[in-house]
C-alpha cells in the first residue's frame, strides 16, 4: 500500500520553509520516495515575524499562530497547484518552534494545523513535541523514527541545521541528543558583515582561533551532561551570545567552527561511528566538514541534494503516516519519555 504524504518544515536557522512531497510504502520494510521539494525562502517581514515571535505578548503569539497557519496552508496550496499534485493522503506539519523548555513541561510550535486544513482541504497532522514533553520527554529529537525505519543502512545520522543533532543504534536501541548549536551561531554572526550565512564557511576560514573563548564553549556544562539531551534558543541566548563579544568576527567564526567540529567529532569518536549521513544546511559548510573529518576515521557521507536539504520535511511527513496508522512514530530511547507513542494532532 502506497501513501502519498506533504512534509513541512521551518527550522530555527530560518532560511525558509521546507516543503516534501513523498510517497511511502511498506512491504517487508518502510521504503520512500521523494517526489518533487522546494524551499520556499521567507519574505524578510515573515524572517521578522518568526525571530521576534519569542518576544511577543501572549495575544500576539496567538494571533501569529493562526496568520502562520494559513499562511502555511496557502503555500502548500500554490505547491500543489504548481506540480499538479494529486492523491494526497495528509499533510504533516512541524509548525515554527518558538519555545522549548522541556523542563518545565512545554514547547510551543506555532502553526495552526487547522488553518492548513481550512485552506487546503486535505488531513493535518501537527503538533508532533508536546505529547513527548508532557511524557517527561525532551520532545526531541523526533527525526529518529525515521532514521530506524528509513534509514538504517547507515550507523548513525547527523543533522547540521540550526543545531546539531544524531541518531545511532546502541545495544538494539535507537538513541538520540542534541550535540550543539551550528547555523543558529553561524548564521547570526555573518549577519554582522551584512550576510546571510557564511558561504562554504569561507569567512570562518580567514578568521583565527581564540583559544580562550574555545576553551569557555568546550567547557559548558551542556556537553557534559548525559543524553537524552535537547537545545533551544533560549540556551544560546543565556549562555553561548553574551561571550561572544569583543571579538573580530572572522575569529568568532573560526572559533565557533572549531568548537562545533570537536563537539561532534568527540560524539562520533566516543561511539565507534563506522560510517554516518550528513543532511542538514550545514553539511555545505566545507570548512566545517573538513574540519569534523580531519577529527574521526569515520566515513563521512554527504548524500544526494533532495537528502541533505529535505531529510528533516521527508521525516515529518512520514511521521504523519505513522500517526494516521496509530502507529509509533516517537522514540522514548531518543527523547526520555516515559514510553513510545504515536503524537501528532489530526485534523
Amino acid at each position: 500500500m502506497k501513501t502519498l504524504a506533504i512534509g513541512l518544515m521551518s527550522g530555527t536557522s530560518l532560511d525558509g520553509l521546507d516543503i516534501c512531497f513523498a510517497e511511502f510504502e511498506k512491504q517487508d520494510t518502510w521504503t520512500f520516495k521523494i517526489l518533487k521539494a522546494e524551499t520556499i525562502p521567507y519574505s524578510k517581514e515573515w524572517e521578522n515575524k518568526l525571530r521576534s515571535s519569542i518576544h511577543l505578548s501572549a495575544e500576539d503569539l496567538l494571533e501569529l499562530h493562526s496568520e502562520y497557519g494559513f499562511y502555511l496552508g496557502q503555500q502548500v496550496k500554490e505547491f500543489i497547484r504548481k506540480y499538479q499534485l494529486e492523491n494526497i493522503s495528509l499533510i504533516a506539519s512541524h509548525g515554527h518552534t518558538v519555545f522549548h523548555q522541556p523542563q518545565k513541561k512545554f514547547t510551543l510550535q506555532i502553526g495552526d494545523g487547522r488553518a492548513i486544513k481550512l485552506e487546503t482541504g486535505l488531513p493535518v497532522v501537527y503538533d508532533f513535541r508536546s505529547q513527548d514533553v508532557l511524557m517527561k520527554g525532551n520532545g526531541a529529537p523526533l527525526v529518529p523514527i525515521g532514521d530506524a525505519l528509513l534509514f538504517s543502512d547507515y550507523d548513525a545520522c547527523l543533522n547540521l541545521g540550526g543545531f546539531s543533532n544524531i541518531s545511532l543504534q546502541v545495544n538494539g536501541q535507537r538513541i538520540a541528543f542534541d550535540i550543539a548549536p551550528v547555523n543558529i551561531i553561524l548564521n547570526q554572526l555573518a549577519q554582522k558583515l551584512n550576510l546571510s550565512f557564511d558561504e562554504n564557511g569561507n569567512l570562518a576560514r580567514e578568521g583565527k582561533i581564540n583559544e580562550e573563548l574555545l576553551s569557555r564553549l568546550n567547557s559548558l556544562d551542556f556537553y557534559q551532561q548525559p543524553h537524552p539531551k535537547s537545545l533551544g534558543v533560549e540556551w544560546c541566548n543565556e549562555y553561548v551570545f553574551p561571550i561572544l563579544e569583543n571579538i573580530e568576527t572572522a575569529s568568532l567564526l573560526a572559533t565557533v567552527t572549531e568548537h562545533i567540529a570537536q563537539q561532534i567529532s568527540n560524539v562520533i569518536n566516543k561511539n565507534n561511528i563506522r560510517n554516518i549521513l550528513f543532511t542538514g544546511g550545514g553539511a555545505y559548510n566545507t570548512f566545517l566538514i573538513e574540519k569534523i573529518k580531519a577529527k574521526t576515521t569515520s566515513e563521512i557521507i554527504i548524500p544526494f541534494k533532495e537528502i541533505i536539504d529535505y531529510k528533516e520535511a521527508l521525516i515529518f511527513a512520514f511521521m504523519g503516516v505513522l500517526k494516521m496508522n496509530n502507529e509509533i512514530n516517537v522514540l522514548s530511547s531518543a527523547t526520555g519519555s516515559t514510553a513510545d507513542h504515536s503524537s501528532g494532532i489530526i485534523v
